[in-house]
């Protein structure tokens, strides 16, 4: 249940921060690493900020928030 739980996780984060960022999603695939990932660097933010986020909602928040980052460190670098 837990790897299927955080692909969907990770399916709805970066699904939304594809819809979020100028230019639309990456494809399911890239948009669930994406979210995924993004869990990790949103919690390590949220971690730092002192924030804690529980239950379905709060992980989708955090993982958003991450995935958000990351689309925007990689289009940053990929204008480099």
């Amino acid at each position: 249940m837990g790897f299927i739980y955080w692909i969907v996780v990770g399916l709805i984060a970066g699904w939304l921060a594809g819809q979020v960022m100028k230019g639309g999603g990456y494809g399911v695939v890239v948009d669930i690493i994406l979210g995924i990932l993004g869990g990790i660097v949103g919690g390590f933010v949220f971690g730092l900020l002192g924030l804690h986020a529980g239950g379905l909602i709060g992980e989708i928040v955090v993982a958003f928030a991450g995935a958000v980052i990351l689309v925007w460190v990689a289009r940053k670098v990929k204008k480099a």
